[in-house]
């Protein structure tokens, strides 16, 4: 009897929506897969409760909790190093993201890293990447975010990121 294939998830706190995705890992003839067995998706809006000095607002914040209390009940007998939890460009430029975090990872039963924005931009080009055939030209991946629009190109080895904030694209 062969033993049940191995579960990993990914927690993704967006300024717009925070997602859930849980996939289940399986070696193949055409080497590792990861094939998508659930995702949830809420809409959070936790950018919208920024205020204009950067603070979050409480009723932003509650919201987030009480999804993450979702998804933590989703994510319970999950082993920690089977579990990733990244939350992207507000909680880089809230001043009071460490108040929100502290709760946020008690609610999820995870750590949550606040990742920099390249990494999000890799982040972001490797699961686009993965999700469509594999081809030997160019890639262009734009990612309509929503706290930051982002444009990513590759070319063979090279990869050039950019990205605005959407206010800088909503004032030109």
């Amino acid at each position: 009897m062969s033993t049940p294939s191995p579960l990993l998830a990914a927690v993704d706190l967006g300024s717009n929506s925070f997602r859930l995705i849980i996939g289940r890992v399986e070696e193949t003839s055409a080497g590792t897969q990861i094939y998508q067995v659930d995702a949830l998706r809420e809409p959070v809006r936790l950018a919208a409760g920024l205020n204009d000095e950067k603070y979050l607002d409480h009723p932003s914040q509650q919201r987030g909790w009480d999804v993450l209390k979702r998804f933590g009940e989703r994510l319970r007998g999950f082993h920690p190093d089977k579990v990733r939890a990244v939350a992207t460009n507000t909680l880089r430029v809230a001043k009071n993201a460490d108040d929100f975090l502290g709760e946020a990872q008690h609610a999820l039963g995870f750590p949550i890293e606040v990742i920099a924005g390249r990494e999000e931009a890799r982040l972001i080009y490797a699961g686009a990447a993965h999700s469509v055939p594999t081809c030997q030209g160019n890639r262009l991946v734009v990612d309509i975010g929503g706290g930051l629009h982002r444009i990513h190109y590759r070319a063979g080895l090279r990869a050039a990121h950019h990205g605005e904030p959407v206010y800088r694209l909503r004032e030109s």
